[in-house]
């Protein structure tokens, strides 16, 4: 039996939207400890699958390996569809899991176009593979457009950034009780739509903060100049998606947004993704302040919902065998 493990990954934005620029995309995000996802997979004559929503994946990773089965259980997980990259976790963990249990070894950044991931963002893939934080190099505008070309056609972005945050640096993460974000059909005509209008001066701002503040901030572990960079960029990006989610930030998470900011444990906030999940930035020595402002801030909203206070991921998945 293989045990595969990995966490859940917060998307903090893109940095370009616009078909005015020569590259397009270009993920901006960062692993996290918890919420974990673990699968054990072992070999078997035809698939068997125990966790909601796991069978497609197995079946495209049987598809890849031209193994003919497994079995799968999912011993735990994260929520799909809630901002925090469950899906491409999900199918590399898949992937992975049947690989070893085969004895086979496999690429997953190379095979992650076969299972449908890492179309736009190359973060989730990054994660997956290191953990820390990452920025991918996005995709040439020429090939790349608002319809992907087929598998076989396109890689995952290569991360151009890759590296740990500090070890004290904390995450408080916040998921209302909300409707699920945007996903498949419905996410590919948000995105086209929100690409299609998309504003280019956009991003060259976010591309100043990125380089300028966020980047320096990470060496110069300066957690307060990374939080400003972190909700600046996110309400940029907010900007090409207002149309479509109905302001900056898809309700409730602009009124969490707004609330934890306003709290002196919290540096910077943002939402991850579609939503709903909202997250804080802070630290070890405030995170129970964090923590704590964020309790109150559902229950002052009238919402429920999940708060938790996490690390950021040092390593990407792991296998036991």
């Amino acid at each position: 039996m293989v045990t595969v493990e990995t966490g859940a990954r917060l998307h903090v934005g893109f940095q370009n939207l616009s078909l005015a620029h020569d590259r397009l995309y270009g993920g901006i995000g960062l692993g996290l400890d918890e919420p974990r996802i673990n699968i054990e997979v072992t070999q078997a004559e035809r698939l068997r699958c125990q966790g909601d929503g796991l069978r497609g994946y197995a079946e495209r990773a049987l598809d890849v390996l031209d193994v003919p089965g497994a079995r799968l259980t999912v011993e735990e997980r994260f929520d799909r569809h809630v901002g925090l990259g469950s899906g491409t976790q999900l199918a590399l963990s898949c992937l992975v899991g049947i690989a070893e249990a085969y004895g086979e070894t496999v690429d997953p950044r190379d095979a992650a176009p076969e299972l449908g991931r890492g179309g736009r963002s190359g973060v989730g893939v990054a994660t997956f593979e290191s953990g820390g934080f990452a920025v991918d190099a996005g995709h040439p505008t020429e090939r790349f457009t608002t319809d992907p070309p087929e598998p076989g056609n396109w890689e995952v972005p290569s991360p151009i950034v890759s590296r740990p945050l500090p070890a004290d640096w904390r995450f408080v993460v916040v998921t209302p009780a909300a409707e699920q974000g945007r996903s498949g059909p419905d996410e590919d005509a948000s995105m086209q739509s929100a690409v299609d209008t998309a504003d280019p001066t956009v991003a060259d701002d976010v591309a100043a903060v990125l380089t300028r503040q966020l980047l320096p901030a990470i060496t110069e572990r300066d957690i307060s100049a990374f939080g400003d960079a972190i909700s600046r960029i996110g309400r940029l990006n907010g900007t090409w998606y207002a149309d479509e989610q109905g302001g900056l930030y898809r309700p409730p998470a602009g009124e969490i947004i707004e609330q934890l900011s306003r709290n002196e444990a919290v540096f910077g906030a943002g939402q991850s993704s579609w939503g709903p999940t909202a997250y804080g930035v802070t630290d070890a020595a405030r995170a129970t302040e964090a923590e704590e402002s964020a309790v109150a801030t559902l229950d002052k909203l009238g919402l429920d919902g999940t708060v938790s206070v996490v690390e950021p991921s040092a390593a990407g998945h792991t296998v036991d065998d």
